[in-house]
């Protein structure tokens, strides 16, 4: 009999990516905000409302529900939602699993590369290196303390989190919104252009997850990067040279970025490495640790 896998977030990318690879070997199951399929099953976080029935026989969570931060300016209230879908979802699906006395095997978190701060820096960050001090910090901080809570109530057995940098598809986020200026031939990397972003291959996150789950002596967080460091004027200077497209333009100032964006500039503005040294040790293999050849994956069609 197949083991039980949960997944929240259902629309987003990773989810849709993921549970196309877990079918084969596991009974999944999504929790969404209206019920679409047989597989799905509906959870209100405002309301603190969930369908208890996905909750049956699950070994494993996968959480990866959570308001995306690039979406909207920074209002107060939006940073209230940004947290609040992922610290109050979490403590919802506690909530219920302590109800039904329920164990998991496994809680694999979310969680974001900007647990160490946003700033421009030659710093190497590793998981050894405490939270930084701005706003993305503190939603990860939170975020993964309501993770840790699943292993410290004795619900799960283990909480792996995997600290997510920039995820790369053609489907969606940061890479598809470059490939519009570039093909058009206006693309300009932001700002300095200095800045790192720590990104992934969409193949490589989903794989990590798997990983995650399949290999039960895995406990804590994880950088989720690839092990080849970029700035945003590598990644726009390759995406242009993948699609051969010219590259003349000026960056974009960053006060230009500041006036449509306000805060959330900050996280396009500012970056610094992360090491992915961890979970490489732990047995993880990139199918994708250089970038050129992941956006040649990725823009061949």
């Amino acid at each position: 009999m197949k083991e039980v896998v949960l997944i929240t977030g259902a629309n987003g990318l990773i989810a849709r990516e993921l549970s196309k690879r877990l079918e084969k070997e596991y009974t999944v199951r999504f929790l969404t905000r209206k019920k679409q399929h047989e597989n799905e099953f509906e959870w209100n976080t405002n309301a603190g409302t969930i369908d208890e029935n996905a909750l049956e026989n699950v070994s494993h969570i996968i959480h990866l529900a959570g308001a995306g931060v690039a979406e909207k300016r920074w209002t107060e209230e939006r940073k209230k939602e940004i947290i609040s879908s992922r610290v109050g979802s979490a403590g919802l699906l506690l909530k219920a699993l302590q109800k039904k006395n329920q164990k998991l095997k496994s809680f694999v978190s979310a969680s974001g590369i900007n647990y160490y701060g946003t700033e421009t820096t030659e710093k190497i960050f590793t998981e050894k290196n405490g939270p930084g001090n701005d706003f993305l910090s503190k939603v990860t901080t939170v975020w993964e303390q309501a993770a840790d809570e699943f292993k410290n109530k004795q619900v799960a057995e283990r909480v792996v989190k995997l600290r997510t940098g920039v995820v790369l598809s053609e489907k969606e986020g940061a890479l598809k919104k470059m490939l519009l200026p570039i093909k058009a031939g206006i693309g300009s990397p932001l700002g300095s252009g200095k800045q790192y972003m720590p990104w992934i291959h969409i193949a490589d996150i989903c794989s990590m997850y798997e990983f995650s789950l399949k290999n039960p002596e895995l406990d804590g967080a994880f950088n989720a990067v690839a092990p080849q460091y970029a700035t945003n004027k590598d990644l726009t200077e390759m995406t242009a040279q993948v699609l051969k497209k010219p590259l003349f333009m000026p960056n974009v100032p960053g006060f230009v970025l500041k006036l449509i964006f306000g805060e959330l500039s900050v996280a396009v503005l500012e970056g610094s490495r992360a090491s992915a040294e961890k979970i490489e040790k732990a047995g993880f293999r990139f199918r994708f640790p250089d970038l050129k050849e992941a956006l040649k994956d990725l823009l061949k069609n």
